[in-house]
């Protein structure tokens, strides 16, 4: 019951979105830290390929990678405006990922109230 694709590819997306939460936290904390390279996580294109071949969103875990982006002079990529951004957008994401599963919970709730 509580295991539908839909609930699972939810969960795997509030996960996915609170560990991204977390890497940028990180990134703007080591912003002057030399040497640091900058985390990024990415689970959407997983999550999205388990859904279209049928398998199951739980099997989907959110990777994180360093970023690529060139560096300083002291080796740190992280990018403040571009992280700004990303946590405005993950923010977002994860609000909408919650009210979406409130709802498919809400429902079930309403389900069990009436039976």
């Amino acid at each position: 019951m509580f295991e539908d694709r839909s609930s699972s590819a939810l969960r795997v997306a509030v996960t996915g979105l609170a560990a991204r939460q977390q890497a940028i936290a990180n990134n703007i904390a080591n912003i002057e830290t030399p040497g640091y390279r900058a985390r990024k996580v990415k689970f959407e294109e997983a999550l999205q390929s388990a859904v279209a071949d049928g398998q199951s969103p739980s099997t989907v875990t959110p990777s994180v990678l360093t970023s690529l982006e060139p560096t300083r002079l002291n080796g740190n990529n992280v990018n403040l405006d571009q992280e700004t951004l990303q946590h405005i957008d993950t923010s977002m994401r994860y609000s909408l990922a919650i009210r979406a599963l409130d709802g498919k919970y809400g429902t079930l709730r309403e389900a069990i109230k009436g039976a």
